[in-house]
């Protein structure tokens, strides 16, 4: 969560206005930014990324800085170095198992 008193805050309408236009020209909406904050988008690793946003009174603000981030999340690495790919429903199982049986042997 990006800090209210440090960093620039917007809008999500004013952060639709920074984006650049889509295909064919459109403009993001308002919509489109409240979706990356409550749904988010996948980065090229497969993880889910949310735009980092607050919620104040009956609206929500965001950053210049927040936005920075987000894209950058989602940009893939282009130096060379291989992507992670996303891990498999079987391996994402066998983690939890894993950290369950952690967690229990720490009496947690």
């Amino acid at each position: 969560m990006f800090d209210l008193t440090a960093e620039s805050t917007l809008s999500l309408s004013q952060a639709a206005d920074l984006l650049p236009p889509g295909r064919g020209g459109a403009r993001p909406t308002l919509g489109c930014v409240l979706r990356c904050v409550l749904k988010g988008a996948k980065s090229p690793s497969g993880e889910l990324v949310r735009l980092e946003a607050i919620r104040l009174g009956g609206r929500w603000l965001t950053s210049r800085e927040a936005l920075q981030r987000f894209a950058e999340r989602l940009t893939p690495l282009l130096d060379g170095e291989p992507l992670a790919s996303p891990r498999t429903l079987n391996q994402r199982r066998r983690a939890s198992e894993r950290a369950a049986r952690e967690l229990e042997q720490m009496g947690i």
